[in-house]
């Protein structure tokens, strides 16, 4: 007991509506259910837990994680809920701990059961239907100042570390954890060739219809994680998480999924610190600095891809260094800063270019070629085109020639060099190119699960208002209206 309010299960107590009652006979019920009849919580309790801080026994914070997920509609965790029985839980950024602001880094023992816990209550949701978007983002800077030092130092390999009596050395990981076992090269092989094909499945069709297959293996790791392997195979099974992790988040922002997208980022940049491979805790961050940038959050997304490049130690690659540029400079596009976009993109085709190719890149780098520093490029100078129209003309320049390069069937982002080039046709003056390359966009977007798409092709289509009296963009208008996916408004309305 810490003597002090728990204000992390204060604030989602107050989220979730409950009486202290209520809670109370959720919980007995709840445990139940998961097979802990013998429990028995009561008002009092609750209030303990909430106003001073006390923590309860298991399986009391995995039922009380359980209730509220289901109640919130999105993932609630026992760190989410200040439950965590190492160090202080309950406070966050502004309560004492500004160190760790929700729990942010956590302690390297707990990586494999936050994994697990989180992909298991993913899972539950997804199997009861309800849509994960409740929760906030956290901003850039808190998360960059609190991992900052943490993704810098060099980790002892879990699997390095001294170990208890038991060779095996299983906790329990979470809620609905995946009953693992010790497993060979041969299975981890398996789990490394499985994320090749979720990762070309995404890159061609978006990331709705494959993201509860993700989490499911993600969740699945998580269990193999918390047994003892030989070095050499536990470094290869944190890769296999942090990669399955990114794809994980990279699918739940495809969908909207927000702070679950940002959450799995973070997993998977201490999966991999875990596994001693820096560079990927790097690109790890900055596809939350990506989300942030297309949710218009710029000025984070820079923070973050501060401690992306800091962190990403010096054995990254000149590739990976200028695929970090090419975001950094996207995110200096949406504020304007012209004049510092153009040097971070002469940084990144540069250190693109210095690149020989004698190291071969990992796994997660081979989707970055030619064309994707290409398609960076068209995107930083399209968003620049809305504060200097002059820019205009360098995408169209750099849409065309990823275009001309897109042959490895990466529907997804053909579709938004596509749009990059219909949007700066249209701010170039130039409707009759715009609608050939929006009507090649729209044709190719009903196969794709991807809602960023639709985001651009929103933007692109706020961009055709000025041309209505023409007849063609006209029918480019009403034809874009009728294949937008309906979203809903903050009052509950339907709208295109």
């Amino acid at each position: 007991m810490s003597g002090h309010p728990n204000t992390r299960l204060a604030d989602l107590f107050g989220l979730a509506g409950w009486s202290k009652g209520e809670l109370a006979r959720l919980v007995n019920r709840q445990a139940a259910a998961m097979g802990h009849p013998q429990l028995a919580t009561d008002t009092s309790r609750v209030r303990r837990w909430i106003d001073t801080g006390e923590i309860p026994r298991d399986p009391v914070p995995r039922v009380l994680a359980a209730l509220f997920t289901e109640r919130l509609g999105r993932v609630v965790t026992i760190e989410d809920l200040g439950l965590v029985r190492h160090g202080r839980a309950g406070k966050r950024q502004g309560d004492g701990n500004a160190e760790h602001p929700d729990g942010v880094p956590w302690a390297p023992e707990r990586t494999a059961a936050v994994l697990t816990e989180f992909t298991g209550m993913d899972l539950m949701l997804n199997r009861r239907g309800l849509v994960g978007a409740g929760a906030a983002l956290a901003a850039g800077s808190a998360l960059s100042s609190a991992m900052y030092d943490w993704l810098r130092t060099d980790p002892t390999l879990r699997a390095d570390a001294p170990r208890p009596n038991d060779p095996l050395d299983a906790d329990p990981a979470g809620y609905d954890r995946y009953e693992a076992a010790p497993i060979g090269s041969q299975e981890v092989e398996e789990l490394e060739n499985s994320v090749e094909v979720f990762r070309a499945w995404d890159a061609a069709r978006g990331g709705g219809l494959q993201r509860k297959a993700v989490v499911g293996q993600l969740n699945e790791v998580g269990g193999m994680l918390s047994y003892h392997h030989p070095p050499h195979l536990q470094r290869r099974l944190w890769g296999v998480a942090a990669n399955l992790a990114v794809l994980a988040g990279w699918m739940s922002h495809d969908v909207g999924l927000e702070p679950t997208a940002q959450k799995y980022f973070v997993i998977a940049a201490h999966a991999a610190r875990e596994g001693g491979d820096r560079p990927r805790a790097g690109e790890a961050l900055s596809r939350a600095a990506r989300q942030m940038v297309h949710l218009g959050r710029p000025d984070d997304a820079l923070d973050l891809m501060k401690l992306a490049r800091a962190g990403s130690g010096d054995e990254v690659l000149p590739r990976t260094q200028a695929m970090l540029y090419t975001i950094e400079a996207w995110a200096q596009a949406s504020m304007g800063k012209g004049q510092a976009m153009r040097r971070t993109l002469g940084r990144a085709e540069d250190l693109f270019v210095s690149d020989k190719g004698d190291v071969p890149p990992p796994s997660w780098m081979q989707t970055f070629k030619e064309e994707d520093l290409l398609g960076m490029q068209a995107l930083a100078y399209r968003t620049l085109a809305e504060h200097d129209p002059d820019a205009a003309v360098h995408a169209q320049h750099y849409a065309e020639k990823a275009l001309a390069l897109r042959n490895d069937g990466r529907q997804r982002s053909k579709i938004f060099d596509f749009l990059s080039m219909a949007s700066a046709c249209f701010i170039a003056d130039d409707p009759e190119q715009a609608d050939r390359y929006a009507r090649l966009a729209l044709v190719s977007m009903g196969s794709n699960s991807s809602h960023r798409t639709w985001d651009r092709l929103r933007e692109m289509y706020r961009l055709t208002a000025q041309y209505s009296n023409s007849p063609r963009i006209n029918e480019l208008r009403e034809e874009i209206r009728l294949a937008l996916p309906k979203v809903r408004d903050k009052g509950g309305s339907a709208r295109a």
